[in-house]
């Protein structure tokens, strides 16, 4: 058994801020941070674009980044949520910097914003093109200066522990309590019961469910997919965001390498393979729409031509500027044998974003007692139906502040965790059919890029339902009649996920934002 006052799941901007402020405060409790694989390694690592704040209100203003938001989430958006965020940005900015993140900065000394799809003004916070791993080499480092928190690495959740656990029964008009998880201790092979009277998760996204993604390899949706077994509250799963241009490679990479949006901030055109501009046929902000808008354009764009990629014309950009900006893609166009002065880059759509998740209120609070959600994983209302560009580092800044200040006020009424069992794997056995969980991995991408890809229908949806109702059932008899393993619990985890995605698709009569079904009308 595993005592600690504070467990959270994930190593990201939304985990790590808010251990931070935690650790900060409590210097008498102890912080405990679980992460599957190296405590770098998360969503966050891989944001090249920046985080959306408002800073220079010589030409920039909060009504119109809130206005931005608003148009970009397509109707869905909770407004008194996007105004609370975009405005409460600008303090936790400077904490970010004196916690040591670093921005770049012009030659007179303000930083230098840059535009993204969907914002009508430069706002953009960046560090060169590796913003989000500037952010956690920052953050991980100040983690060291507290003595009261602990990064576990190459720890995975299997679940969430609550009453069900327990053996009690919990009555149905009461709330479900979160008591930690057990997890596998993937060093020391053993399964690890982790109690702690709060419990945050802040577990990423979901990209990995897909064929094509910019997410890592981590991002199996684990953390929407513990809670959804804990039976808290989800919503909006439908709305997947996929990035208009991740560079097309054979053979394909994943994670796929991200040619961010600032690129075509920067001035980059999109071209269909007779090399002639699009986007005006889609959208009169052209290469500047949002990401659905953009994403859908290259796809139908793909389904006229029967190619597999469009292209991304840098030629006619400044070339010492956009290295300056741009050295990260630079180089991997390099590497790959794309001059950017001369050639064009190939891009296609890959699954970026999670725009639902678990549902939390304004203090980062799930429908599960004394269990938080922030980052990817959650749904605060700030998306709606697709998220603007770059506002998801600003949205874990505020919630992950947000959740601490009120587990400031309510953690001494809090009482210790007991009565939790130890994890109980006597009647299985050692699984010898990883080649089962590979290929079923492979199902679920395939399934999901086929039929609840950019565009759905009615036909696709139910088609993948009857396939997924089938991964499942051979899943859990592999998790049933043999050991648990990591990959055993991310097969697990995907199925769920896919399985959520298309029940919320089938369930969506309209289409906004970032999903399209073209049976809806």
């Amino acid at each position: 058994m595993y005592e600690t006052d504070f467990l959270v799941i994930g190593s990201g901007i939304a985990a790590l801020s808010f251990s931070l402020k935690i650790a900060e405060h409590f210097k008498d409790s102890k912080i405990t941070i679980i992460t599957k694989e190296d405590k770098f390694e998360s969503n966050t690592k891989y944001a090249q674009g920046g985080i959306a704040i408002v800073n220079n209100l010589d030409t920039d203003s909060f009504d119109q980044h809130i206005k931005d938001t608003l148009i970009a989430g397509d109707g869905l958006c909770d407004e008194a949520v996007v105004e609370m965020v975009i405005k409460e940005g600008p303090a936790l900015l400077d904490e970010l910097i004196d916690w040591g993140v670093r921005f770049d900065e012009s030659e007179k000394g303000r930083f230098d914003l840059g535009k993204e799809g969907g914002h009508s003004q430069n706002r953009i916070l960046h560090y060169k093109d590796i913003t989000g791993y500037e952010i956690i080499r920052a953050l991980l480092k100040k983690a060291k200066e507290f003595s009261n928190l602990e990064i576990l690495e190459n720890h995975f959740a299997i679940d969430l522990i609550t009453e069900h656990h327990k053996g009690e029964k919990v009555e149905r008009q009461s709330k479900i309590n979160c008591f930690g998880v057990y997890a596998i201790d993937e060093k020391n092979k053993q399964i690890k019961t982790i109690t702690s009277k709060v419990t945050m998760l802040a577990a990423g996204g979901i990209g990995q469910v897909y064929r094509t993604t910019t997410n890592p390899e981590v991002a199996t949706g684990d953390g929407v997919a513990m809670a959804y077994r804990a039976k808290a509250e989800l919503e909006n799963m439908e709305f997947i965001q996929f990035h208009p241009t991740a560079l097309y490679e054979l053979p394909p990479k994943s994670p796929a390498f991200l040619i961010s949006e600032a690129v075509r901030g920067f001035g980059a055109y999109l071209k269909n393979k007779d090399g002639v501009r699009f986007m005006s046929k889609y959208d009169s902000r052209l290469e500047l729409a949002p990401r659905d808008i953009v994403a859908r354009a290259i796809d139908a764009e793909l389904k006229l031509s029967g190619e597999s990629y469009v292209f991304l014309d840098c030629r006619h950009l400044e070339y010492k500027s956009f290295r300056e900006h741009f050295p990260n893609i630079l180089e991997k166009c390099l590497s790959v044998g794309i001059d950017v002065r001369h050639d064009l880059i190939p891009v296609t759509p890959a699954a970026h974003y999670l725009c639902g998740g678990i549902k939390v209120d304004k203090k980062g609070r799930t429908s599960i007692n004394n269990l938080y959600a922030c980052g990817e994983c959650s749904s605060t209302g700030l998306h709606g139906a697709n998220r603007l560009a770059s506002n998801s580092l600003l949205e874990a800044i505020v919630y992950s502040h947000k959740s601490f200040l009120h587990i400031k006020n309510i953690f001494n009424n809090l009482k210790p965790v007991t009565g939790i069992p130890e994890w109980d794997d006597l009647n299985t056995f050692k699984n010898k059919r990883n080649i089962l969980i590979t290929h079923e991995i492979v199902d679920v991408k395939n399934i999901m890029s086929d039929y609840v890809g950019i565009v759905r229908s009615d036909d696709c949806l139910i088609r993948a339902e009857k396939k997924l109702k089938v991964l499942y059932e051979e899943c859990m008899s592999l998790y049933k009649n043999y050991n648990i393993s990591k990959n055993l619990c991310e097969l697990r985890n995907l199925i769920t996920v896919a399985y959520l995605i298309t029940q919320f698709s089938i369930k969506r009569k309209e289409n906004a934002g970032g999903f399209f079904n073209v049976d809806n009308h």
